[in-house]
């Protein structure tokens, strides 16, 4: 086990913003190709890389909403896990340890507490992605972050930012026990079976590894649902939203496409998920050593 002084609360919600910007980065057209493989499910279609492929600058409309990405890991990734490991710290000083079902708490209300945060810019990143994939007479056309956010607050009202929150709450919550939880835990098991030192890089990294791929199929329908909220429109027929909240979302996907229908674009979400598991919680840690070794007194 590490005997280093524990790091200032300032550095470790610095920190995980910053990993949490970093791993963003490199997983975003992963990102943006699972919300497009979902949502063309939403309307019906069958989703074709090769078509994609042949749109003007594809590559680069993979990067549609980049920015309002990391803007949201800048709110969603610095509370998560700052807050998750602020609350462990002082939960172990109350009760003298740590263990499974703490983590599993305090993951939850981390997961919680970020995930209505950063639920605007969730909802701009969605659109924002999704958007050149729409019929031409259905698109938005945002010019980026600032004109989305404007014009969602002047056409919609500020509650459209929170309208898909449930299901994302819900999945951030699931997300702070499959991913931030258990990857407290892995370390620990990494650590003690296979020797691996405790924050060491590749300690953080198998952890990272195994920790993706459980909270990806345990979160994959909540994506889905929260893609579908986010990105929705009023019905003109019924005049009202089709998805109003979390079951009602699961039920009506199953009933009408299949419930492996919510797994669309598991692939790529997979690779967003367990990419960015990795990218952040190892640049987390890559920052963290910096500072010891160079900044701290």
């Amino acid at each position: 086990m590490s005997t280093e002084a524990p790091l200032p609360k300032s550095v470790v919600f610095a920190t995980a913003g910053m990993g949490g910007v970093t791993g963003w980065v490199f997983i975003h057209p992963a990102s943006t190709l699972a919300v497009r493989m979902n949502l063309a499910s939403m309307q019906g279609k069958k989703f074709s890389f090769q078509q994609m492929s042949q749109q003007p600058n594809w590559i680069l409309s993979l990067y549609d909403g980049l920015y309002a990405g990391m803007l949201r890991q800048v709110f969603y990734a610095t509370s998560r896990y700052g807050l998750f490991e602020a609350f462990r710290d002082y939960l172990h000083q109350f009760r003298g340890k740590t263990d499974v079902p703490a983590r599993i708490g305090v993951g939850v209300v981390s997961g919680g507490i970020a995930a209505y945060i950063s639920c605007p810019m969730e909802v701009v990143v969605v659109r924002l992605a999704n958007d050149s994939q729409l019929p031409v007479g259905e698109r938005r056309n945002y010019k980026g972050v600032v004109d989305a956010t404007a014009r969602i607050i002047k056409e919609e009202g500020v509650s459209a930012f929170w309208r898909g929150s449930n299901p994302f709450v819900f999945r951030a919550m699931m997300v702070g026990i499959f991913q931030v939880a258990t990857l407290d835990q892995f370390k620990e098991l990494y650590d003690h079976y296979w020797k691996l030192k405790k924050d060491s890089i590749p300690n953080v990294f198998c952890a990272a590894m195994t920790t993706g791929l459980i909270y990806s199929v345990a979160t994959m329908p909540l994506e889905a649902s929260k893609n579908r909220m986010a990105s929705q429109k009023i019905d003109p027929i019924t005049n009202q939203y089709p998805y109003r909240g979390i079951l009602q979302t699961l039920k009506k996907v199953a009933a009408d496409e299949g419930f492996m229908s919510l797994y669309h674009g598991f692939w790529p979400y997979y690779v967003r998920c367990g990419g960015h598991t990795v990218a952040m919680f190892v640049s987390i840690q890559m920052f963290r050593n910096f500072y010891q070794q160079h900044l701290a007194s």
